[in-house]
């Protein structure tokens, strides 16, 4: 499953809704994203995270085409489907790491 984002919205707060290919849409909360650090912690500067995009060739969602979100993880964050089978299997395996 791979669906691409078409447009994204900013709500409020770390919050976007999105809407992907199929019609699907949904709201994230960014900031559980912001609170892991790393490359997130871009994101807590309010007005930098306000200046993402939606690469349409791409269809994901990123901030100055240095982050971004797999759209898999998205899609299934909006629409509370699963996680592609490839993707749950990855996890599997770092939990047993």
């Amino acid at each position: 499953m791979y669906i691409d984002i078409i447009s994204a919205k900013y709500k409020d707060g770390y919050k976007i809704e999105l809407t992907f290919e199929n019609g699907r849409s949904g709201i994230i909360d960014f900031a559980k994203y912001i609170e892991k650090g790393g490359v997130f912690s871009k994101l807590t500067d309010l007005e930098y995270f306000k200046r993402f995009q939606v690469n349409q060739e791409l269809g994901i969602l990123t901030w100055s085409d240095e982050i971004d979100v797999a759209p898999e993880v998205l899609y299934s964050e909006c629409t509370g489907e699963s996680l592609p089978e490839w993707m749950q299997e990855e996890g599997e395996l770092e939990k047993t790491a």
